[in-house]
């Protein structure tokens, strides 16, 4: 079994989300207090918003591949959904992508968002080990 996360990807959007809750709540804090425009309601929610915006980039970390002898599940953006075999013609990493892509048969291409092109050697790798797990299933 195959399983795959984006690594560098990860880390800049932890990195990221700590900077914007730290960054929000301290705004929050430096709001003026008790005046006529600006009362706790107002710091409260606008550290809710950063949470909320924190929350958005923590959602780029759940992109996964997960591939066996039966077939690849790909969770990406909006959910997770699963191909057998036989219905993938190629895993790809074209020249100049950000990331690898499944070839339906039907003409459909999929991304692979867990597999980023900037994790280098990893990606490459993975690739490598998606095609060999597609060409046993294919023989």
């Amino acid at each position: 079994m195959i399983e795959v996360r984006p690594r560098r990807l990860a880390r800049v959007c932890w990195t990221a989300t700590a900077l914007v809750v730290v960054a929000f709540g301290v705004l929050a804090l430096l709001l003026p207090e008790g005046g006529d425009d600006v009362g706790v309601g107002d710091q409260v929610s606008f550290f809710v918003f950063g949470l909320l915006l924190a929350a958005g980039l923590v959602a780029f970390t759940r992109f996964r591949v997960r591939a066996d002898a039966g077939g690849i599940r790909v969770r990406n953006v909006l959910g997770e959904r699963y191909f057998p075999w036989g219905v993938v013609v190629s895993v790809d990493l074209p020249r100049g992508a950000s990331w690898a892509q499944l070839e339906l048969h039907d003409d459909e291409t999929v991304a692979l968002l867990a597999l980023q092109a900037n994790d280098g050697d990893a990606t490459i790798d993975a690739v490598l080990a998606l095609r060999k797990l597609l060409q046993t299933a294919e023989s």
